[in-house]
């Protein structure tokens, strides 16, 4: 069998598009949906099993049946084998759009998922030119930022930096969970119920009040909230059992959301924990705790596994964690979403509102100047003045003598994503320089760490 090496064409996004050795890039139709949930569910098997990953069927089932909001026709492809009957994948990919906002500014973003190649024929360049329509038609749609959760490093070749933190968390051990005894009957204070239709708005509102102090967070409208209550197969990835939080007066103060399953090794996955501003996380929790002990021993029951722990795969930096640290006892560190911002000066002046409300704040607040940065194969011309964010435009790198600072590959996003600070980039990358006292004063002001916690569209 031949292997030569896949390159793109100018002409990208013309579909299907002929790949050479037989090999056919295409959009799927209906007829293609038990091919390729077979296809993803052996992709992403279990690696110790062998076991079909059903999450994975399901969820390209949920994808490809024409009910997802956020995914339209061309947003799922593959690479299929012309010369095999019948015809084979070799690789897929799947595209969902979607927004987010950064300060509250939003953001069009293109995500791709289940990104895989049959082992048959890797190493023939069929994920580069996948991706390579991906990223044409994602700036077709007006999207500034690409993202992806995957494999550590793979998605650097394509123009990606591991730059905001993803997951990350707690872990309880149900044994470590108290029983209620708060001295007055042993009733407890609030309650947990399954989330309806009818709670959308609740949803909603709860949802933004708790991002609102995040740098990035995905928006939910109604439809998507609609379609993550009631569109989605039971068991696909991002399926979840919603639970609302009830005082004992009836009032809903909170939801929560976690798998609706425990699994084999003990596990209960819980992946939001929100309360609505002005209720106390301190208060709440042990409730929560408690209700969670409940549902991981009743659905250990049903399956006849272990109910063993709840992890809290809330964020590395959740209130909970914060006012009750001693109820979570076992940190999870975060793993990282892979960023990829291909127009950086057009992001900068989509974001210039927060970066000039960082700047008033500031101890550099009314500065005028300019602020060179140096990528090494690239540069970044930023001009203030008296404060305002005047010029954004690339440049050729700048020279060692000038002014500025300088952001090995793509680093710069760490940095612009508040995953690190300056001085935490100076520390693990000797080839991160920054020039002068001011140039460091700007890009602290500008680009200050801050949390974020994306659930995204799925």
């Amino acid at each position: 069998m031949m292997t030569t090496p896949i390159t793109t064409t100018p002409n990208v996004l013309k579909l299907p598009r002929d790949l050479g050795d037989g090999l056919v890039l295409r959009a799927t139709t209906a007829a293609d949906a038990d091919a390729l949930a077979n296809f993803d569910a052996r992709i992403f098997a279990n690696r110790k099993t062998d076991e079909p990953a059903e999450w994975a069927r399901l969820w390209t089932l949920d994808m490809i049946g024409g009910t997802h909001p956020a995914i339209g026709p061309d947003d799922l492809l593959i690479v299929e084998d012309t010369r095999t009957e019948p015809r084979r994948i070799a690789s897929a990919i799947h595209f969902i759009s979607q927004t987010w906002t950064y300060a509250g500014i939003p953001l069009g973003v293109g995500r791709p998922e289940l990104v895989g190649t049959h082992p048959d024929y890797r190493r023939r360049g069929l994920v580069r030119a996948l991706f390579a329509y991906f990223h044409a038609r994602s700036a077709a749609r007006g999207e500034m930022m690409q993202v992806i959760t995957g494999i550590p490093w793979y998605y650097r070749q394509f123009g990606y930096e591991m730059a905001l933190p993803l997951e990350g968390g707690r872990i309880v051990a149900l044994s470590e969970i108290a029983p209620l005894n708060n001295g007055d009957g042993d009733t407890e204070p609030f309650t947990l119920r399954p989330a309806t239709e009818a709670d959308l708005p609740f949803l909603i509102a709860t949802e933004a009040a708790y991002t609102a102090a995040h740098l990035f967070a995905a928006v939910r409208d109604d439809t998507l909230w609609h379609y993550a209550l009631t569109g989605m197969r039971v068991g696909s990835s991002p399926f979840r059992d919603y639970r609302v939080i009830v005082s004992a007066t009836g009032v809903a103060v909170g939801y929560l959301a976690h798998f609706p399953r425990v699994t084999r090794d003990g596990n209960l996955y819980v992946t939001r924990f929100a309360l609505v501003p002005g209720v106390s996380w301190a208060a709440v929790t042990p409730t929560v705790l408690r209700a969670l002990r409940a549902t991981a021993e009743a659905y250990a029951a049903r399956e006849s596994y272990p109910a063993v722990r709840i992890l809290f795969e809330i964020g590395a930096e959740h209130p909970a964690f914060t006012v009750a640290p001693r109820l979570f006892p076992v940190v999870i560190p975060p793993y990282a979403w892979y960023v990829r911002v291909p127009d950086l000066p057009a992001f900068l002046r989509q974001i210039t509102p927060a970066l000039e409300r960082r700047l008033v704040a500031s101890m550099v607040a009314g500065h005028t100047g300019e602020l060179l940065l140096n990528f090494y194969r690239t540069g970044l011309r930023l001009v203030f003045t008296e404060g305002r964010l005047t010029t954004i435009e690339a440049c050729a790198p700048d020279t060692y003598e000038r002014e500025g600072a300088a952001f090995p590959d793509q680093t710069f996003l760490q940095l612009v994503c508040g995953h690190r600070t300056v001085a935490e980039l100076e520390y693990a990358f000797a080839d991160v320089q920054i020039r002068t006292d001011t140039t460091r004063a700007l890009l602290t002001a500008l680009f200050p760490k801050q949390f974020s916690d994306v659930w995204p569209v799925a």
